[in-house]
C-alpha cells in the first residue's frame, strides 16, 4: 500500500508542475492574442491583459516554475503593456510599471542563454513609452511638476533618449527650475540633438539672466561658439560679456580673428563696432552724472565717446554694407549720425531705415 500511495504521490506532484508550466504557456497564447487584437475597447484590452499576467502569477507562484525565464519575461510584456494601455490611470500606470520593472530585471538575471532577449528589451521599450505617455498627459493638464519627474524618470532609465531631455528641459521651463532646463539640454546637447543650437541659446539665456550663473553660462558660450563660430547670438552675447567684465581687448582679439577669417561676416562686423559704440553707451551714461560745472570733465568724458563713436562708425557701415537687412547696423548708424551733429547722413540713414520698415509692415 505505501509503495501505491508514494507512486500516487509521485504523479500528483508530476501534474502540479506541468499544470504550473502549462500557465506559462496559456501566458504565451494570451500574448499571441493581444499582440494582434485590433479595435477593442480599452476595457476589454485591458481584462485581455489582467488575465494574461494572472497566468504569470500563477507560474511564479510554484516551486516547480518559479524559475522559468519565460514566466518573467512574459510577466513584464503584460505588465509593461498595461501600464502603456492605462496611462491615464496613474496609479494602475505606476503600480503596473513597477511589477514589469521587476519582472525585467529578475528575467535578465535568469536569461544566460539570451533566449528572451527580444521579449525583455520590448517590455522595456514598452515601459519607456508608457512613461513618455504619462508626461506627456500630465504636461498637456499642465501638471508640469508630475511631467518632469516623469520625463527624468524615462531619463535614468534610457540616458540616450536626446528628445526626453530636450521635452524635460521645456517642462522644466515652465515651472521656472532653471538649473533643471540647462541640465537636461546640456545633456542633448551632448548627445547630439539636431536642435542644439537653439538649446545652447535657452541654457546660455537662463544661466546669465534667471540662474545669474556667468561661470557656467560662460562655459556654456564657449562651447557654443566653438561649435558654431557663424552664430551672431552667441558672438554678440559674448562681446557683452567681455565689455560688462571690462576685457575690450579680449573681445576685439576674438573678433578679429574672426574677421580675418571670414570679413564678409556682417555679424563679425557689427560685433565689432559693438565693441566701441557700448563703451561709448557706458560714458554717456557716466557723463549723465556729471555736475555741468565741471565743464572740463565733461567735455574729456566727450570727446573719449566721439573717438570711440568714430572708431564704431566704419564697422555699421561694413556691416550694412554686406547685409542690407541689418536693420540694428542702421538704428545704430542713425543715432550716432545724430550724436555727431551729420545732418546729411542722418537723413540718408532714416529714409533707409524708413524704406525697410515700410517693406517689413507689407
Amino acid at each position: 500500500m505505501k509503495k501505491v500511495l508514494l507512486s500516487m504521490l509521485l504523479i500528483g506532484a508530476a501534474t502540479y508542475a506541468n499544470a504550473q508550466k502549462s500557465e506559462v504557456s496559456k501566458a504565451k497564447n494570451a500574448w499571441t492574442l493581444a499582440k494582434f487584437a485590433n479595435n477593442q475597447t480599452l476595457e476589454a484590452t485591458l481584462k485581455s491583459l489582467g488575465e494574461g499576467l494572472k497566468a504569470t502569477d500563477n507560474a511564479i507562484a510554484n516551486e516547480k516554475s518559479k524559475d522559468m525565464v519565460e514566466a518573467w519575461s512574459y510577466r513584464a510584456l503584460f505588465a509593461s503593456r498595461i501600464s502603456f494601455v492605462d496611462s491615464l490611470n496613474v496609479p494602475n500606470a505606476e503600480a503596473n510599471g513597477k511589477i514589469a520593472e521587476e519582472a525585467i530585471t529578475k528575467a535578465k538575471a535568469l536569461d544566460a542563454k539570451g533566449s528572451e532577449k527580444e521579449n525583455i528589451s520590448e517590455a522595456e521599450q514598452t515601459l519607456s513609452n508608457a512613461l513618455k505617455n504619462r508626461a506627456i498627459f500630465a504636461y498637456n493638464k499642465k501638471d508640469f511638476k508630475s511631467a518632469l519627474q516623469f520625463f527624468n524618470e524615462v531619463t535614468a532609465k534610457n540616458p540616450k533618449d536626446t528628445s526626453t531631455y530636450v521635452n524635460a528641459g521645456v517642462t522644466a521651463k515652465q515651472i521656472g527650475d532653471y538649473p533643471e532646463l540647462v541640465k537636461n539640454f546640456k545633456k542633448a546637447i551632448d548627445l547630439g540633438s539636431k536642435d542644439a543650437e537653439s538649446l545652447y541659446s535657452e541654457a546660455i539665456s537662463v544661466s546669465f539672466a534667471n540662474i545669474k550663473d556667468t561661470v557656467g553660462g560662460s562655459a556654456l558660450l564657449e562651447s557654443a561658439i566653438a561649435k558654431y563660430p557663424e552664430n551672431p547670438y552667441f558672438t554678440g552675447m559674448q562681446t557683452d560679456l567681455y565689455i560688462k567684465q571690462g576685457n575690450i581687448a579680449k573681445s576685439q582679439e576674438s573678433l578679429n580673428k574672426l574677421i580675418a577669417k571670414d570679413g564678409k561676416n556682417a555679424s563679425y562686423q557689427y560685433a565689432m563696432g559693438d565693441t566701441y559704440y557700448k563703451q561709448a553707451l557706458d560714458l554717456q551714461g557716466k557723463r549723465n552724472k556729471i555736475d555741468p560745472k565741471k565743464k572740463k570733465e565733461f567735455d574729456d568724458v566727450t570727446a573719449k565717446m566721439k573717438g570711440l563713436i568714430d572708431q564704431a562708425l566704419p564697422y555699421y557701415k561694413k556691416a550694412y554694407e554686406l547685409d542690407p537687412k541689418m536693420i540694428s547696423a542702421l538704428e545704430n548708424l542713425k543715432v550716432i549720425y545724430a550724436f555727431k551733429d551729420d545732418k546729411v547722413n542722418y537723413e540718408a540713414t532714416k529714409k533707409l531705415l524708413d524704406a525697410q520698415n515700410a517693406a517689413d509692415k507689407k
